[in-house]
């Protein structure tokens, strides 16, 4: 008897297992929990970024000018940078079906001083957001003749291009040399808007109301979405012409940094869409990370990029690219599948605050889905996120305090605006010129919270 009830449980045993490997609910469920344990020991021995959770610190920004053999000037226009919130520009962002009140977005960058110091001597507090205005008529004017005023935006070499700056003229005599340090003091908070608790730390605000594989609209969301927003314009398929490039360097030819329309862009496109897991080839999340993963698994790094930034195909078609480049070929990839994308510029410092560089990085919208939406409440229109991604740093929809914010883009499609941030001297005169941005800390920065791990690992999507 006890050997046929052990040869009755053995058989029991191989049917079990015959209904593992052959039922499809019971594959998908395994397979799915095998990944997520694979997943978790990837992490533990997966490379990291440490990064700050909160600073408060100043950061400068050196310039030298000089001038030939004759009088001349210099005519610079100084972004003043803005408060940079959760959802940019907007101090609430979901709305709610029950009327209650919308919720409030949260700090990302607030700003508490600016000066500017001529000849590292004399110091001008600008007031924040340029406000209020003076006009070159009201212009101050420095020991040495400079001058210096910040009208707001508006037509003509008096006023700024951009939203808000510092006008600043150097009038020098021949062979004349001076310099400026412009200081920004702000505090940064680090902020995500990628909904995974397995991949950013509990401590970092945003993570309750990001966005996922799970909870992701479609494509064809994103007209429902934030309808009327400015990131509407951010669909086109070719964006920000710069023309035929001067300097004679064939890695970048100039033209549309942004092209969905071209080839080579299309063809990482459909191969993108290939790796997505079955039933989610329209997922907007999803192909936007898979978009950011294949960056880092086929770009690297260019040292030595050309003077004019390749452009997103040129990017693909090299395999490398500076961060202005792999931005400008990871937006062209989102376009294909009309998902918003624009460029965030400022200045990125390691997490000791040690060394810095200027920096050039991506903002994107995605949709969350009608079912998520429905069961927290929230109102359709309102239903999505708008994140930072820089892919040459690994930050996934993730702003850390060691990137400083300059300057958001704004809708423009005559690239007028991207311009005049690229080249901010206005007008000058022959022989006048002025060195590379210098960026520095000033003083101690104050670190708040701790710090936390960014790992280097390529999401699995299911």
């Amino acid at each position: 008897m006890k050997r046929t009830r052990n040869k009755s449980r053995m058989i029991v045993m191989v049917i079990f297992i015959a209904f593992v490997f052959t039922s499809p609910t019971v594959q998908e469920a395994s397979i799915a929990k095998f990944a997520a344990v694979k997943e978790s020991v990837l992490l533990q021995a997966a490379p990291y970024h440490l990064y700050p959770l909160e600073t408060t610190y100043s950061v400068s920004k050196t310039i030298e000018v000089m001038n030939g053999e004759s009088d001349g000037y210099l005519v610079e226009h100084l972004i003043i940078p803005s408060d940079v919130r959760s959802l940019t520009n907007s101090m609430t962002h979901y709305a709610f079906t029950d009327g209650s009140l919308a919720m409030p977005t949260q700090s990302v960058q607030k700003i508490s001083a600016i000066t500017l110091t001529i000849e590292g001597g004399e110091v001008f507090n600008i007031p924040l957001n340029g406000l209020p205005t003076k006009s070159v008529a009201e212009k101050l004017t420095t020991n040495n003749g400079h001058e210096i005023w910040w009208p707001g935006s508006g037509e003509g070499s008096d006023f700024c291009t951009l939203s808000s700056c510092v006008v600043l003229k150097f009038n020098l005599d021949a062979y004349q040399t001076s310099s400026y340090e412009f200081t920004i003091s702000l505090t940064s908070t680090a902020y995500s808007w990628w909904d995974n608790s397995d991949r950013v730390d509990s401590r970092v605000n945003g993570i309750d109301t990001g966005i996922s594989m799970s909870n992701s609209g479609t494509f064809d969301d994103v007209s429902l979405r934030n309808s009327f927003g400015d990131a509407q314009q951010y669909r086109t398929t070719k964006w920000y012409d710069r023309g035929t490039s001067q300097v004679l360097d064939s890695r970048s030819l100039g033209g549309w940094a942004i092209n969905a329309q071209h080839e080579v862009v299309n063809e990482v496109a459909n191969q993108i869409l290939q790796t997505l897991p079955e039933g989610e080839s329209d997922n907007a999340y999803g192909y936007a990370r898979a978009a950011f993963d294949y960056l880092h698994e086929h770009a690297t790094y260019d040292k030595n990029a050309p003077m004019v930034a390749r452009s997103g195909p040129e990017c693909l078609a090299a395999g490398t690219g500076d961060c202005d480049e792999q931005t400008n070929a990871y937006l062209s990839l989102l376009r294909v599948q009309n998902l918003p994308g624009w460029y965030a510029f400022g200045a990125l410092t390691d997490s000791k605050y040690q060394v810095w560089e200027a920096h050039a990085w991506g903002y994107i919208e995605l949709p969350l889905s009608d079912e998520y939406c429905e069961a927290k409440g929230i109102e359709l229109s309102t239903c999505f996120v708008q994140g930072q991604v820089d892919v040459v740093n690994n930050k996934w929809l993730l702003h850390t305090p060691t990137a400083y914010i300059a300057w958001i883009e704004q809708p423009d499609p005559t690239g007028d605006l991207l311009n005049a941030y690229y080249s901010p001297v206005q007008q000058r005169t022959l022989g006048t010129d002025r060195s590379i941005p210098v960026w520095s800390t000033v003083g101690d920065v104050d670190v708040n919270g701790g710090e936390f791990k960014v790992p280097m690992l390529a999401e699995n999507l299911g």
